[in-house]
């Protein structure tokens, strides 16, 4: 189970900081700017649940994070540069980085002793967290915070489903793989759909 999770771990790494090269590139900033936010994107929510954890930060404790982290923003920089993408394109590996992030964040929690329900909260932190500094530093509205289509919910869903297969006996291995193909579903279908929480409003 450490090797999967370190794997997935590296995996959403690197996917966040595409999200982030993606979304810097809209906004046309220069390399420096581009790597800035790729890095915060793809280590900004592991580094909040890591000090949350009171745990050694992850990135620090094992460079290859980093590592993986800044090559592939300069990757994604250079092969992305001077095309024409679609607005919306960030949104599919943005989706992918969430489950990921999630089930990785909820099962380490979950190993240093957190309860369950702050552990699927500590999952959701480590997964929006990072989107939540991107949309900031590229002056955006952080895209959970506006009304659109199941975000932390589908992260939370996941987590939770997570939580119940490993009380309920399932093999961790399992429980990992089907909550993070619940947050995708959920996300992806979502968007698809347009399907949204209700929202809060008054009568004039």
């Amino acid at each position: 189970m450490e090797q999967l999770l370190y794997w997935v771990g590296l995996a959403a790494v690197a996917v966040s900081a595409l999200t982030g090269v993606l979304e810097a590139g809209r906004q046309k900033m220069d390399l420096v700017g581009v790597v800035m936010v790729g890095a915060a994107t793809a280590l900004g929510g592991g580094t909040v649940r890591d000090l949350l954890l009171d745990r050694p930060v992850f990135w620090i404790a094992d460079e290859m994070y980093l590592v993986v982290a800044f090559v592939t923003t300069l990757l994604a920089f250079f092969a992305a540069r001077g095309l024409k993408l679609p607005p919306r394109l960030f949104l599919i590996p943005d989706a992918i980085g969430l489950a990921l992030f999630t089930i990785v964040g909820t099962q380490l929690a979950l190993a240093w002793q957190a309860p369950w329900l702050a552990a699927t909260l500590l999952g959701v932190i480590t997964g929006v967290v990072g989107g939540v500094l991107r949309d900031i530093l590229c002056n955006q509205v952080p895209l959970v915070f506006v009304r659109g289509e199941l975000y932390v919910s589908a992260a939370w869903g996941g987590a939770l489903v997570l939580v119940g297969m490993n009380g309920s006996g399932c093999s961790p291995v399992l429980s990992a793989w089907t909550g993070m193909a619940v947050v995708l579903a959920t996300r992806l279908v979502a968007m698809k759909f347009r399907i949204t929480l209700p929202t809060y409003s008054e009568k004039a």
